[in-house]
């Protein structure tokens, strides 16, 4: 595999803007989603993709025929276009850092931003590769570009290689992963493959089939406002409710304080005054009774409060968002043992845990196409100090042409 394509292959799309908006409703959320879609659709076709259709709702799907004379299933490759809202991700300015040493890397000479191994250790993993990053300013978007360049990179390499022996495979670029969105209008029968890899993991190695059950809850205070010079016994405080129910929740159990298989509730967003304060939350667990009794103590919480209080000052609305898809892939674990069996004999070690988040294999996995989690090779996404290693979207690369090969083995 050519590394200098590889690596304009990428650069190209990172510096293509495809933002989500997880305020807006519309399908994608963002216009500029399209720009790389298109981009994407003319580039399969230009390297002998089959059946390239880009559909009315921004969901990209291809088709690579099989090259052998028996029936093996097919298998699908799914990533997504677009760029996490947590962070700009306009005029990506990409900087390739050749053969690193092991030192800092200077972002942003300027603004003085610096991308340190003494702060990310897992820099040091990567010494005398290449390493791609921002200029400090934006995002990278190797969550998900990478893996778009490694199923689009794996398709030309084999369509360029008829020798090696594969299925018929299936592709499918999404639109709105980072805002929740991206398999809601997935077709999973049209797509019509019996599983499919997610390429959207982080470090080389990575293989996951289990991520958080999710939920999101809406905390609503109602206070009421008095002049405060004539408050006592009138004035209801609607910050001060919140903050007792903030405490009421465990103060341990929050993302910077839990890690593996350990849940939490995640207070994100807080307004609020006198008259009303609105918390908004996320709650993540592994283990479904846990996850359901973290929503029980959520609601416990705003019932004992309103108890003290003598009045229902607090309403709580909670809305499952996914579920853990270790439930679906579990009954189908030769998918992941293949992979696992690709990597090691490609002398990656696997690196098998669980996600501490979602993905879009989840809900795809929901929805009846199992789909498991491979490395991308990214780091500290949705953040000025995102990186990859081109070495590690080129392994990536070849795992992806690695499993087309294994499953015309396993099923011959």
């Amino acid at each position: 595999m050519n590394k200098q394509h590889i690596i304009d292959r990428f650069v190209k799309y990172v510096t293509i803007d495809t933002e989500s908006d997880p305020t807006n409703p519309k399908f994608p959320s963002t216009e500029k989603q399209w720009d790389l879609a298109r981009v994407l659709e003319q580039e399969l076709k230009e390297i002998g993709m089959q059946d390239v259709e880009l559909d009315e709702n921004c969901y990209l799907m291809a088709t690579l025929p099989s090259n052998i004379d028996y029936y093996v299933p097919t298998i699908g490759f799914v990533a997504h276009i677009d760029t996490s809202p947590d962070f700009t991700g306009a005029n990506v300015k990409p900087q390739i850092h050749e053969n690193y040493n092991g030192e800092d890397i200077v972002l942003n000479e300027k603004e003085n931003i610096v991308l340190s191994p003494s702060y990310f250790e897992d820099l040091l993993q990567y010494k005398g590769q290449t390493i791609i990053t921002t200029d400090g300013t934006t995002l990278l978007g190797a969550d998900d570009k990478a893996g778009v360049t490694e199923i689009v990179s794996a398709m030309e390499y084999l369509i360029q290689n008829p020798e090696i022996k594969h299925g018929k495979i299936r592709i499918c670029f999404t639109p709105d992963e980072e805002v929740g969105k991206g398999a809601h209008l997935f077709d999973v029968e049209k797509f019509g493959a019996q599983w499919a890899y997610t390429m959207d993991g982080s470090q080389i190695g990575e293989l996951e089939y289990e991520n958080f059950n999710a939920a999101g809850a809406v905390v609503t205070i109602n206070g009421k406002i008095v002049h405060p010079g004539y408050a006592k016994g009138k004035m209801v405080n609607s910050m001060t409710i919140a903050s007792d129910f903030i405490n009421a929740l465990p103060a341990d159990e929050v993302p910077e304080r839990t890690t593996g298989y350990e849940g939490f509730f995640h207070l994100h967003t807080m307004e609020g005054k006198v008259e009303k304060t609105v918390l908004k939350y996320i709650i993540r667990d592994h283990d479904m009774n846990l996850f359901n009794e973290r929503k029980e103590l959520m609601l416990n919480a705003a019932k004992s409060i309103n108890e003290k209080l003598g009045k229902d000052a607090i309403e709580v609305e909670i809305k499952d968002q996914y579920f853990n898809m270790k439930e679906k892939v579990e009954p189908v674990m030769y998918i992941v043992d293949i992979a696992e069996e690709v990597m090691k004999d490609m002398g990656i070690t696997p690196l098998i845990k669980p996600i501490r988040g979602g993905t879009d294999g989840s809900q795809l996995s929901y929805k009846g196409l199992p789909c498991p989690n491979i490395f991308a090779g990214g780091h500290n996404f949705h953040g000025r100090y995102e990186y990859v290693p081109v070495e590690s979207i080129m392994k990536a690369t070849e795992v992806i042409v690695g499993i087309a090969q294994k499953v015309t083995e396993k099923f011959k």
